[in-house]
């Protein structure tokens, strides 16, 4: 009990440290876990703990290195510079068509399972054209990852799979009935983008994408908090360019780098290899394509080294932060605290009840923790009231959109450090709706039957 008292009491410490913007969230993610260790009495073992957890982060600190750099490259060369084009042409300056629109691309490109993936695509299409238009990033960075949240429960996503596993069911028995449930939430998020949209055209208008005037930026407000972020700019010919240094910009290329980037994510959905290595060689190819000389390809590394810096110093602190949080125990008594709060009473309810746990207990331990630690138990519970493994496993799900604001999730990090907001921030905005959500889902899988409310 005093552990999972502990580990309840660090998250949320390190939680109301950085939305409250009292530490930053390099510096949270170390000394709060440091702190909380010793409360612990283990002091003397956080070394090890801290040390453990870096290590096993240590390949997606690998991967979002060289993915970042390889995108960095992409947009220099100019390879999304087309994209945005037809993006402009598409929405017109119409607010409410770019944020259906994000919803619509997120969507998509979330059929490979792999949020990462998912958000480098999203943001580096899409953050230049609310850049443009002065539209709210948070808006872009909520909606990509609830789509995400959504489109993780596929088989190959992850969650699904863990659940499956866990109980010696085939992925396809939880994730077929939730397809329709899935088809629901993606609607909510479509009247939720048609929502933010009509509010985005209210404060600025129908805009014209090639005036030279922008909407006035209000003090103390969103706008300023996206003045590092690199701006469209218009050539002479009056074309859109995403890259910030037209001396990079390599047309002839286009084609090659095209080629270059499908085949990337073709053999990241195959699985042919780890994704670290994967965009290792996709960074080398690239530089060697595009920036052969090594004075140019130093410029190119150094104008993302920030980024960089800035993203694998967080993975690694994040490493800390789950490395004690696991090696002091406090990861496996969290979940069992919240199963000893359910009565003998709610036994019938088990199934829902599986569904509003998964919201916290994804969110505060990993996926592994839950489904691997947590789930057998409760499937074991409720098959004594009757409820089957499949309907366990499927409330087990509904939580994904939540899950992924947790800070012990690498991608979102990411996610809020390509959208160029504040993680705080990002969690403000955006936890209200993903647990909207997450009751979408549950709702409209007990209306299915994929679970029950009462047994």
């Amino acid at each position: 009990m005093l552990l999972s008292i502990l580990g309840f009491l660090m998250v949320a410490t390190f939680m109301t440290l950085i939305m409250t913007r009292r530490l930053a969230p390099l510096v949270a993610l170390i000394v709060v876990p440091v702190i909380f260790g010793a409360l612990a009495g283990q002091a003397p073992e956080l070394g090890a703990m801290m040390l453990a957890g870096v290590t096993k982060i240590a390949p997606t600190a690998v991967m979002i290195m060289f993915a970042i750099l390889y995108f960095g490259l992409m947009i220099d060369a100019g390879l999304f510079d087309p994209v945005v084009r037809r993006l402009l042409e598409v929405v017109q300056g119409d607010p409410v068509r770019v944020v259906i629109g994000t919803v619509i691309l997120a969507t998509f490109v979330s059929l490979d399972g792999d949020g990462s993936t998912t958000y480098m695509v999203t943001c580096t299409a899409l953050l230049p054209l609310y850049k443009r238009l002065r539209l709210n990033p948070l808006i872009m960075s909520c909606l990509i990852i609830l789509c995400s949240g959504i489109m993780n429960l596929t088989p190959w996503g992850g969650p699904t799979a863990r659940a499956a596993a866990a109980l010696q069911l085939e992925p396809a028995e939880l994730f077929l009935p939730m397809i329709p449930a899935m088809a629901l939430g993606l609607a909510w998020l479509v009247l939720l983008a048609w929502l933010y949209g009509r509010a985005e055209r209210r404060r600025l208008g129908r805009l014209t994408l090639d005036a030279p005037a922008i909407p006035r930026a209000v003090p103390g407000t969103w706008n300023d908090q996206i003045a590092g972020i690199s701006d469209l700019t218009l050539t002479e010919a009056g074309q859109v360019t995403v890259s910030t240094d037209p001396a990079a910009c390599r047309p002839r290329l286009f084609w090659i780098n095209a080629a270059l980037t499908v085949a990337l994510l073709a053999v990241l959905v195959a699985g042919v290899m780890p994704l670290s290595v994967l965009f290792m060689l996709g960074f080398a190819v690239a530089a060697l394509v595009n920036y052969p000389r090594m004075e140019d390809l130093k410029a190119r590394i150094a104008s993302h080294a920030p980024n960089v810096l800035a993203m694998v110093s967080l993975v690694f602190a994040a490493g800390v932060f789950t490395g004690i949080l696991s090696g002091t125990g406090m990861v496996e008594a969290m979940p069992k605290s919240l199963l000893a709060l359910i009565p003998p009473s709610m036994g019938a309810y088990l199934a829902s009840i599986t569904a509003v746990i998964s919201l916290p207990g994804t969110f505060f331990v990993s996926n592994d923790a839950f489904y691997f630690g947590v789930l057998p138990v409760l499937a074991e519970a409720a098959s004594h009231y009757g409820i089957g493994k499949p309907a366990i496993g499927a409330a087990a799900l509904v939580g994904q959109p939540f899950h992924l604001l947790s800070p012990l999730v690498p991608s979102t990090w990411l996610l809020v450090s390509l959208s160029g907001v504040e993680f705080g921030d990002h969690q403000r905005f955006t936890m209200r709706w993903a647990a909207v959500t997450c009751a979408v889902l549950a709702l409209g899988a007990m209306l299915l039957g994929v679970f029950p409310l009462r047994a």
